[in-house]
Formats: C-alpha cells, structure tokens, sequence
C-alpha cells in the first residue's frame, strides 16, 4: 500500500491526529521531559553580549557537558534575539513553541500546496504526524529556529512580488546564513529583480549590526566565518552534512580538502540535473527542495534538525511525483526521519569529538545525506520527460511565461 493510500484511510481522523499531537507535544513543554531548549537559551542569553562586546566570546555552560554553547550566527541575529531576554524564561520557552509549531503546519500547508494538494484536514494530518519526526522533534527540543527560517523561506520564494521574495531570502540570510543558498532559487528561475532584492536586505542586515557594534561585526565576517570546529563537532553523527559523513567514513575530518572539493562537485552536478529537469517540468516545489538539499549537503555542519527540509521533500515525493522511483524515496525519508536513527548514533558513539567508529556506524551516519541524493536523482528523473504543468500559488511570470 502507497503513501497515498494509506493517507485516504486515516484523513477522517487528521483534526484528532494533529489534536493529539499538539497536546502531547505541549505536554512535553509543560514537564519539561526532554525539552531543555539550549539553543533558545543561547539565543536569548547570548544577544545582550552584543551591547558588552563579549557575544562570541560567551558560552553556554548548562546542558553541555562536552561543549559550552557558543553564539555563531551573524551579529544581526543578536540584534532580532535581544527581545526575548526582555521576558522571563517561561514566556520565551513557550511562546517558541508556539510559533514553531505554527512555522510546521505553515510549512506543511505550503508545500502541500505547491503539490497540488491544498487540503486543510491534509495539513492537519502531516503536522501532526510531522511533530513527531527526528528532525522536527529535535528543532522543538532545542528551540532551534529552523522551522521558523523553513517558513520565511518557503513562503516569500514563491511571492508575486519580487521584493517581498528578495526580502525573504537576505533577512533568513542575515540571521543564518545558510538560507543564501536560496538565492540559486531566483537565478535558475530568472527572477533578477528578487535575487538583486535578496542582496539588498542581506546588506541591509550587515549594515545595521555594523552600526550598533562595528567591532562585533569586523570579528565575525573576517575571523570567525568559515570556522565550522568553533561551530561544534564536525564528525559527530548529529553533523549529516557531506563533510560530516565522510569524515566518518574516513575516521578523521577530511576539512575543505580534495575529497571534500569533489564531493562538492558531485552534488553540484547532480543539483544541475535535478533543476533542469524542474525548472523544466516548472515545478516550484522541486526547484525549492533541490536548492535546499544542496545547501545542506554542502555545508560543513549540517546538524540533524536543520533537516527540516525533508518535509516538503516528503510532500513532493508523496504528492507531485507519480512514480515508483519517488515512493521509493517517499518511504525513504519516512524511514530516515521516522526511526530516530541520529538519535540512535549519538548514543552509539563514545564521544561527540571521536571521528573514528566501526564502519557499520559510518555507513548508517550516511543516512540524512544519502536520502537527500536520492531525492536530486529522483526529481531528475521524474521530471525529465514532464511536459510543463500548471502549479498552484506560484509566481504567474516565472521563466517569462
């Protein structure tokens, strides 16, 4: 039985799936059961060091006993995060929660749209399902903002206006940098205007933290950019980016080096084919999904939550493509993001700054990134032959026609 399939059998009872789901993850909130939220509290404590001078030099100390939390997002995101450590730490938990979890069903609602399948008990049944999932329930965990970036992301990609769209992609930018990769997005498509936006408000980001603290600002875009060891262990099982998997594979981080470069050049070539073939079949949700997987098997950390993009991946796979090779696929990520296998090998693995591990850890530390190839192999196949098609809620001008 199908994705689709068995979807059909359960829809009638999506309101008390996503019902359920809600409750049971508030619940968690409320008793704290595995909620410590580090990462919001480092955005929250860390940004007021914007205004002493000491944001890259603060630690946090708590919940991490094999490494203090460091600040590493652009001076701009203190600015955006200064906010939250003007309310006490109960306001700022919960109120993350909620807009997360608004940030999923937003995300699930959209990339069901552009999959043709704009149905609201749908929406309700995938976000509840979807709160459950490792990458998900590891970004609530946290109080990481991924979801949050996902939903900016997808939602101003596909606006008729272009500077809206442009806006979008430099703000993400500005607070992470990772979402620039979503630049390719307007170029492949032709949408000038919106990629020449997209520089505009990154600048704009830049601009404003190096007015309220140019010393911050010169210490980050010249000394720390690029560091990814400051960012954490780049051979933990928790890191699915390229670089990570194959410093596994090897045992010892492979850094920027040949094997990484190649890699690298793999997946731009594969990138190529499967946006082609999207751009072609003009399906935004392919071009969408295809961008950001290259973003996050190229990067050189690659945390398992940041994987939050295997929800429209899921949505594309389940609903936009008709073929075996994307049910394949479909139950691929399922099984990927479903079984808490990152979870799994974290517990596995002696330290989170031991590289070297018997090789069938290795081969399972693969698991996100070779998914993520799977799907590029899958979209340009898929839609290599597709005659163009009609999308819903996509920019009516895109590629001129």
């Amino acid at each position: 039985m199908g994705l689709r399939a068995l979807e059909s059998r359960v829809l009638v009872l999506a309101p008390w799936v996503f019902g359920l789901s809600v409750l049971g993850h508030l619940a968690m909130v409320a008793f704290q059961t595995k909620m410590t939220m580090v990462d919001l509290m480092v955005y929250r404590n860390a940004s007021p060091e914007l205004f002493t001078g000491g944001l890259y030099e603060w630690r946090l100390k708590e919940f991490s006993d094999q490494f203090a939390l460091p600040f590493t997002y652009p001076p701009f995101s203190a600015i955006v995060f200064v906010p939250l450590s003007w309310v006490p730490w109960g306001v700022a938990r919960w109120s993350w929660q909620l807009l997360s979890l608004a940030c999923l069903w937003y995300l699930t609602k959209k990339s069901l749209s552009l999959a043709g399948r704009d149905d609201p008990r749908r929406a309700l049944l995938w976000t509840g399902l979807f709160i459950w999932v490792e990458p998900v329930r590891t970004t609530l965990n946290y109080g990481q903002i991924n979801l949050v970036l996902a939903a900016l992301l997808v939602g101003t990609l596909v606006s008729a206006t272009a500077w809206k769209q442009g806006a979008g992609v430099g703000i993400a930018a500005g607070l992470k940098l990772t979402p620039a990769i979503s630049g390719l997005y307007f170029l492949v498509t032709r949408q000038y205007k919106a990629a020449v936006w997209s520089v505009v408000a990154f600048a704009g980001t830049v601009g404003l933290a190096w007015v309220v603290s140019p010393r911050l600002s010169a210490e980050y875009w010249f000394h720390l950019l690029g560091d990814a060891t400051r960012v954490g262990p780049v051979g933990s099982a928790i890191n699915q980016s390229l670089r990570g998997a194959l410093s596994r594979t090897l045992g010892h981080d492979i850094q920027t080096g040949p094997v990484f470069l190649a890699a690298v050049a793999a997946a731009a070539v594969l990138t190529g084919f499967a946006l082609h073939a999207a751009v072609k079949a003009r399906d935004v949700l392919a071009m969408i999904v295809t961008v950001q997987l290259l973003g996050l098997l190229v990067s050189p950390i690659s945390w398992s939550h940041h994987w939050v993009w295997a929800v429209p991946a899921l949505m594309w796979s389940t609903y936009r493509a008709r073929h075996v090779l994307a049910t394949v696929t479909a139950f691929a990520w399922v099984a990927a993001i479903g079984s808490y296998l990152i979870s799994f090998l974290l517990n596995a693995q002696p330290s989170i700054w031991v590289i070297p591990r018997p090789w069938y850890y290795s081969a399972l530390g693969w698991v996100y990134p070779a998914v993520g190839v799977l799907t590029l192999v899958t979209i340009a196949v898929v839609l290599r032959r597709r005659s163009p098609e009609p999308v819903v809620e996509h920019r009516v001008d895109l590629l001129g026609q």
